[in-house]
């Protein structure tokens, strides 16, 4: 066990070595049980976060974590004697220790020392996994999820990689990214790894994804595909009979009413059989029951659900409707009291209470009821709840006092009634009662959710120190029963008479409702995820953070739980942080002490006439710091006044700079990564360094790789060391001021077609200082005919071309309120479905129609009542919210068809060279084949209101974008630099900044300090949005669009694609554009004059070119043949079937997708994931290494025209 930096104190004087012997002595025998043998220390060896919910399952178990407990203490006595001046590592070790233990609070206080010590911290896979499952445990899902992300992106063949898919997976659900969550179910299922949940398990929650996502018949065949399998385990039996039998009550899925009710019936019935125990089976059918009027049967089976499990609100909210129904008031108000006092925010309860003491002609009560329902953040219908509030407070003001209505009650007032005895029925769950009372917040900050619906808390901040937290209680282990029961996120709305409409049960853990506990075997008894024990508690997390005399701002969240809710704590980030140490590049030992390896650090930096700025701050998920280097991964810009310069050079600081070998032997990735080196701090050998240029030829670099590790196979990237995952900028400081935050738009107008086609105007669009610029009057002066892309012209060319259709709501440019006009929210809902464009026409027409003749009546209204002037006023000045009109918007039109669309394609044509669709300056042109809406035309057709939500374009390429009208539109848009602030509110609104729809509150933003470019435009502008650009559009009238992508040839375009290409990674998202294939092509095709934008290409070239040697040679070696597949022109570029990834060169393909000649590709990982020892796959090639090494050598830096004159 290493202990560097203690020593031992002699505290003596004179002659000495015996002194020091007997101080030592001493020592040791001070010590004492907190010493470790070398036995104990051999045990300790290599266990980390990677063990975490394994443990158990070691021969012992037992024994290891009383082996864990006494090196703890050793590990802090160890510290406390050094004070606090040992290595790194030791806090990280410590941190894997207490989280083995499930000591969640001090797991964090170590991890966050660590972190504070190291600065290369992203490099330590098993470090960023503990770290995301004390987060994880926290109900921290946004810090979780970037440190979970970190470690695939660092380390993509981690071992416990399914287990965060499966976390990711959990988490998105919750957040409702669901198409997120899917993908990381679908990773984890077709991992054949060992993890904490069988297959069959992933397969239950992937169709409960889609029963979440309302896609009832996709859920309904999931389902039933599971009870296929003969050997399914008898509680995930029972669980999805269950669902089957609560779709079924809800969902329109077979014939009639009575039709459903039955099978509905049966299937719970059959649950029952699998899981007599189940309380919410139980109270399933006996809902069931009450819907066909069986009263008996239903409340038999309330009963039941009752006696087999902990008192639930839900069970007597439905006993109360139906006493209700049944005309026995009395009985009803007792039930739903019980209701209320088992949860105080069950708002179904409250409403259906409110109801009874209504018909009861006893309106103070029912109000009471009403306002209890409205403080509860559950209930979905507060608009009509507050309507009818007022209604009876109007009725009471009008009562007279003399009235009997104030004399006589039939029943209790809300004040004695929850005073009264408690039924027979109730005294037996007394204590679960008082259980489930202690755990509801009395001031309403709960959030009540039904299983299916899971809604964010509100939650509570509070600052903790180191220390404070180290100081917090053990959290509760984990369960070890060797029956654990499936809970799963089981429930949807309840269609129930009455306003009973959502289940709010309040049984269970915060994360139990998407645990799934299910013991598939003797070897995985422990399942859960969460770990979390049944009463309610606050659990803190805190992070107290400095790094090397940085100033560092403290923030924890204090997350209060409620049985069967879920906490989503929004980040806050624990502390900004600058790291200004002077850098030093891994280098590596070679034979030719003439060739350095390259690997080097790259200064993003594109001058003052490119402009740019921080783009990616490579921080941990919490914490954030401004880097004074740049990666290809995020390739940022630390200073606009630096040269990018990929030439290694010695340290200024030093004639020596850090040398040290790299042993090892995983391999890399088949798929691509265009990273480019960060420099890191340097290491304790120092050698003397060479300088290192980009310009070795590929043979020497490939033959420098094979002196490295074993067979060829390297721990970390040669040419490019690892680099830090990429992450979102922060906000430009200083801010600007207020008066600032509405600029003018550039806009340049021109008057003929010289002025289209003068130098400038190119030089001024690709300017990166302009996100936008508004081209006036193009189409006049090149006397385009827009006439063709007209709604008349495009249904007389190809009248049943396909078009996509969204569905939209109407509302104010500037505002998006949720559906019901209460709030403004960033979430903008846009149904997706299909039409043609003759039928859309149609649409169109039939709007402008309606919109003539409501005009005509606003006018006639307005001239009927101009006499009367308050109500004039009232008319044009009211804004109406909701309910809003449902509009339709057509987009991604495909004019892609040249033959179908030739006349429209070459109108075009007209266009100056650096805004048409295909030219030798455009990188798009050199993908080699089509991508749709990118390097090809696509048109939306639009009516007054229709929206394309906030996003920047696929892998941050330039747009264009020309209205055909006849009606203008409204732009909103903010430049690249904020993306990553637009990022936040997505985040905090519980939206996927690339994937979701969302509409940006310009309230937020202005308070944000996010400057809003705002303007018009007119038929026969153009719209060139730069590169990065984030923007979002509403049509005032009724209009066509164009659009397309271009990539101008500069540095500041392919460090932004290259960027948001890692970013992508990181996110699993699959970049539309794949940059290292576009990368070998432009090598080929173009001469690049520009230095920055050549040596970012040669970088990409070299790494990619390593990384094939590599992984070539690990398969030669390890005897998986290698086949010769070629490539064909025009053929797509590959990407993995399963993650989405670029390949590059070495596909993977099952051996039964090979002999049918499908090719469907894999990426390494996929497969090694799908098939450890790769026997069930092919491995194909593409390109010779040969032709690849002479692109390469080839690639070399063109003279600029001014040198060359």
């Amino acid at each position: 066990m290493k202990s560097h930096g203690l020593s031992v104190a002699t505290a003596v004087l004179g002659n000495e070595e015996k002194k020091m012997a007997a101080e030592k002595a001493r020592g040791e025998g001070e010590e004492g049980p907190f010493s470790l043998t070398v036995e104990e220390k051999k045990a300790l060896c290599g266990l980390d976060s990677s063990f975490f919910g394994f443990l158990n399952q070691c021969k012992d178990g037992a024994k290891m974590k009383t082996l864990l407990s006494k090196a703890i203490h050793c590990y802090e006595s160890l510290i406390v004697k050094a004070e606090g001046k040992v290595e790194s590592d030791f806090f990280c070790q410590l941190g894997h220790f207490n989280l083995l233990l499930e000591d969640y609070s001090k797991a964090l206080s170590s991890y966050q020392r660590y972190y504070s010590l190291q600065t290369d911290y992203w490099k330590n896979a098993a470090f960023l996994y503990g770290l995301g499952l004390v987060y994880f445990y926290y109900n921290a899902f946004q810090w979780a999820i970037r440190a979970f992300q970190e470690v695939l992106y660092v380390d993509p063949n981690f071992c416990r990689a399914k287990e965060i898919h499966l976390r990711l997976g959990f988490m998105f659900k919750v957040n409702t990214d669901y198409e997120s969550s899917l993908k990381h179910f679908q990773l984890a299922l077709i991992d054949c790894n060992v993890c904490t949940l069988s297959s069959v398990e992933i397969q239950f929650h992937i169709a409960h994804l889609y029963e979440t996502q309302k896609k009832y018949h996709s859920a309904k065949a999931a389902y039933e595909q599971l009870l296929q399998i003969e050997s399914l385990p008898s509680q995930v039996k029972a669980t999805v009979l269950q669902q089957l039998g609560w779709m079924h009550h809800n969902m329109d899925l077979v014939g009639d009413k009575t039709t459903k009710e039955r099978y509905a019936i049966q299937y719970l019935q059959k649950s029952l059989e699998e899981d007599p125990n189940s309380g919410q089976s139980w109270y399933f059918l006996g809902r069931c029951y009450s819907c066909i009027g069986k009263v008996q049967d239903a409340f038999v089976s309330y009963r039941q659900s009752i006696d087999k499990s902990e008192a639930s609100a839900d069970t007597w909210c439905s006993i109360g409707v139906l006493y209700q129904q049944q005309n026995q008031p009395m009985d009803a108000l007792q039930a739903y009291i019980c209701a209320v006092q088992l949860d105080h925010g069950h708002a179904a309860a409250w409403m259906d209470l409110g109801i009874l003491y209504e018909s009861c002609n006893q309106p103070q009560d029912a109000i009471k009821c009403y306002l209890n329902a409205t403080r509860s953040k559950s209930c979905n219908n507060i608009s009509a709840l507050t309507s009818r509030i007022k209604f009876l407070q109007a009725q009471l003001c009008n009562l007279p006092q003399s009235s009997p209505q104030n004399k006589t009650k039939l029943l209790p007032s809300i004040e004695e009634a929850w005073s009264l005895p408690i039924p027979a029925e109730l005294t037996s769950r007394q204590g679960a009662m008082n259980t489930a009372q202690q755990n509801i917040s009395d001031s309403w900050n709960s959030v009540q959710t039904s299983l299916h619906h899971l809604v964010q808390q509100k939650v509570y901040t509070q600052c903790f120190t180191t220390q404070k937290l180290q100081s917090l209680g053990r959290q509760p282990p984990f369960q070890t029963e060797s029956a654990l029961y499936l809970q799963a996120a089981s429930t949807s709305d309840q269609n129930q008479n009455g306003n009973h409409t959502q289940p709010q049960n309040s049984k269970g853990d915060a994360q139990n409702h998407f645990s799934l506990h299910i013991p598939t075997s003797e070897e995985q008894k422990i399942i859960n995820f969460t770990k979390e024990s049944k009463d309610s508690r606050s659990k803190s997390l805190s992070s107290k953070t400095s790094r090397q005399d940085r100033d560092a701002s403290n923030t924890c969240v204090n997350a209060k739980e409620h049985s069967n809710h879920i906490n989503q704590i929004s980040s806050v980030p624990i502390s900004s942080l600058n790291n200004e140490d002077s850098v030093s590049p891994n280098l590596i030992i070679l034979d030719n002490p003439q060739l350095s390896v390259l690997v080097g650090e790259v200064i993003d930096s594109v001058d003052r006439d490119t402009g740019t700025c921080d783009k990616v701050s490579n921080v941990h998920p919490a914490i954030q710091k401004k880097p004074n280097n740049l990666s290809a991964s995020s390739l940022s810009s630390a200073s606009s006044t630096e040269t990018l310069s990929l030439k290694l050079t010695e340290q200024t600081h030093s004639p020596h700079s850090g040398l040290h070998t790299i042993n090892g032997e995983r391999h890399e990735n088949s798929e691509s990564s265009v990273s480019v080196n960060v420099g890191l701090r340097p290491r304790p050998q120092i050698i003397p360094s060479m300088s290192v240029s980009i310009y070795s030829s590929s043979t020497e670099v490939l033959k420098a790789c094979r002196n490295l590790g074993k067979n060829g196979l390297s721990n970390g990237h040669i040419l490019l060391d690892l680099c830090p995952p990429p992450r979102p900028p922060t906000s430009p400081y200083p801010p600007l001021p207020k008066e600032k935050l509405n600029p003018p738009t550039p806009s340049i107008y021109l008057e003929n077609k010289r002025d289209a086609f003068f130098p400038p105007l190119h030089q001024f669009c690709i300017n990166p200082k302009n996100p936008v610029t508004v081209i006036r009057g193009l189409a006049g002066a090149l006397k385009l005919d827009l006439g063709l892309f007209s709604t008349k012209t495009l249904v007389e060319a190809n009248n049943e071309h396909i078009v996509e259709v969204r569905t939209q709501l109407l509302q104010p440019a500037d505002e998006n309120w949720d559906p019901s006009g209460t709030k403004k929210i960033w979430r903008y809902e846009n149904k997706s479905s299909h039409t043609t464009i003759a039928k859309y026409a149609q649409y169109q027409a039939c709007s402008f129609q309606e919109s003539l003749r409501e005009e005509n009546e606003r006018r006639t209204q307005v001239k009927d009542y101009s006499d009367n002037e308050s109500t004039c006023s009232d008319i044009s000045g009211r804004r109406q919210k909701a309910p809003f009109k449902t509009i339709k918007c057509g987009i991604n039109i495909d004019l892609s068809d040249n033959k179908k669309w030739k006349l429209q394609l070459h109108e075009l044509t007209k266009l100056p060279a650096f805004v048409r669709v295909v030219s030798a300056g455009n990188l798009l042109s050199h993908v080699g084949y089509t991508i749709l809406g990118m390097n090809s035309v696509q048109l939306c057709m639009k009516v007054p209101g229709s929206r394309i939500p906030g996003h920047q374009e696929n892998n941050n390429f330039c747009s264009v974008n020309i209205n055909i009208g006849p009606g203008d539109c409204e732009w909103f848009v903010v430049p690249e630099d904020y993306w990553g602030v637009l990022n936040d509110f997505c985040e905090k609104n519980n939206l996927n900044f690339l994937m979701s729809s969302w509409w940006p509150n310009l309230e937020d933003l202005y308070e944000a300090n996010v400057p809003v470019y705002r303007f018009i435009q007119r038929p026969g502008d153009l719209v060139w949005i730069n590169a990065g650009t984030v923007y979002w559009v509403q049509a005032v009238g009724w209009c066509n669009n164009i659009t397309w992508n271009v990539g101008p040839l500069t540095a500041f375009q392919y460090k932004l694609a290259i960027e948001r290409y890692e970013w992508n990674k990181l996110q699993s998202i699959k970049s539309v554009v794949p940059m290292v294939h576009l990368s070998w092509n432009m090598a080929r095709n173009i001469k690049i004059s520009d230095p920055k934008l050549f040596e970012m290409i040669k970088y990409c070239l070299l790494k990619i070119l390593k990384q094939c040697q590599t992984l070539r040679e690990a398969l030669v070696a390890a005897g998986k043949e290698v086949l010769w597949h070629g490539r064909i022109n025009d053929e797509p570029a590959p990407y993995c079937s399963i993650c989405e990834v670029e390949v590059f060169n070495l596909l993977f393909v099952t051996n039964e997708s090979n002999s049918q000649k499908t090719y469907i590709v894999h990426c390494q990982n996929c497969a090694r994931k799908t098939s450890g020892n790769l026997e069930n796959f092919v491995v194909l090639e593409q390109y010779k290494m040969e032709d690849l090494i002479q692109v390469c050598d080839q690639f070399t830096l063109a003279p600029s025209l001014s040198s060359t004159s």
